[in-house]
């Protein structure tokens, strides 16, 4: 006799009766039968594990089911400029408030192409942790989150300029404090279940290094990115085990400790940084492009996208990044991997929002096509 689950939605329910049925199914057939995507398949699933409904099934364990960022989740206040900047005045503004945060902006760029992506994040138990939900729920698993209370989520407000250039920038990120060794500790399993952990720089020194090693011994690959140049103060002390490290300009110089004034200096910067662990190396330089490469191969300039009418750079570089891990996990050459990440970040330029709504893993390729 079949036992009866109570407690469940329709769609709960549809995915317990799939798996009594074939219990070896992989979530892109549920999703399929289901007539659903898999990111929302996956925080079904990830929501019937943590109520220990399902548990011990293959695929849900197996290492190509599930990205893990970790770090930053912020809410993000633009304030659009009307004229140039007057000092000591009020200036004339259009405001508009959006969901950000690197980790979050990476796991849903990932999460709309159609990747299974968990976010390792801390946050207040406050409106703006509830409006970052809402947000991202559709693309990614929020269940691991950790809350602590008396903390305000973290929070990033931005002036622009009118061309969309960025004026000033005020962070509000001190509750990442808290994203620490024993937080992670707890969901040690997923770094173990991984296919892909990202981590950016939100995270505390010791995390990062926690994080770092964790991965090295459980085989699972792992890409740092980031946050600004005064956060290279949270980088490990190596790279050993770093299968991506994607930085800008900047970034590279406060690590390295060598300027870059041309692009010898830039493509020495790649194998600095390769000679202090990382696999692969991506050095970021705005409209100039990338110089990339991986250790052992070709470090090549790759140009910026031309002719790119920018709306706004906030996401810009996370929506790189996600392009170029895309191609990765794709089983792509450095070069398409990177020709990803250039296409995405012209088009989330060209977007009035943070995380363009229109990407997919279709829509990506066909801008591939026509750029």
């Amino acid at each position: 006799m079949e036992v009866e689950v109570l407690g469940l939605n329709d769609k709960e329910a549809a995915i317990v009766k799939l798996l009594r049925d074939n219990p070896f199914l992989t979530q892109q057939e549920m999703a399929d039968q289901l007539e659903m995507s898999r990111p929302a398949l996956a925080n079904l699933i990830s929501g019937l594990i943590r109520r220990g409904i399902i548990a011990g099934r293959a695929y849900i364990l197996a290492k190509e089911n599930e990205i893990v960022c970790i770090g930053g989740a912020n809410v993000d206040r633009k304030f659009h400029m009307k004229e140039d900047a007057q000092l000591g005045t009020s200036n004339p503004v259009a405001a508009s408030v959006s969901v950000g945060g690197v980790a979050r902006n990476i796991a849903d760029n990932l999460g709309r192409l159609d990747y299974a992506v968990r976010l390792l994040t801390v946050a207040g138990n406050d409106s703006d942790w509830k409006l970052i939900e809402q947000e991202s729920e559709a693309y990614m698993d929020v269940t691991s989150v950790g809350f602590l209370p008396g903390h305000s989520t973290g929070s990033y407000s931005a002036v622009l300029n009118p061309d969309g250039e960025l004026v000033i920038a005020l962070a509000n990120m001190e509750v990442y404090d808290a994203l620490s060794v024993e937080y992670i500790e707890g969901n040690d399993r997923m770094i173990a279940n991984a296919a892909f952990v990202v981590m950016d720089l939100n995270c505390p020194k010791e995390t990062v290094e926690y994080v770092k090693n964790r991965s090295r011994i459980h085989g699972t690959p792992l890409a740092i990115v980031p946050v600004s140049s005064p956060k290279m103060s949270h980088m490990p002390d190596n790279l050993e085990g770093v299968t991506w490290f994607i930085c800008n300009r900047d970034e590279a110089e406060t690590y390295t400790g060598h300027p870059i004034d041309n692009e010898e200096d830039w493509e020495k910067a790649v194998h600095r940084l390769f000679e202090a662990g990382a696999e692969n190396v991506v050095v970021t330089a705005g409209s100039k492009g990338v110089m990339a490469g991986n250790r052992g191969g070709e470090v090549k300039r790759y140009l910026a996208i031309e002719n790119v009418s920018v709306e706004d750079v906030t996401g810009a570089g996370d929506a790189f990044v996600s392009g170029v891990l895309h191609g990765h996990l794709e089983g792509m050459e450095t070069a398409e991997a990177i020709r990803r990440g250039l296409v995405n970040a012209a088009k989330t330029l060209e977007s009035s929002y943070t995380v363009r709504p229109e990407l997919s893993k279709s829509q990506l390729e066909l801008e591939m096509e026509e750029l």
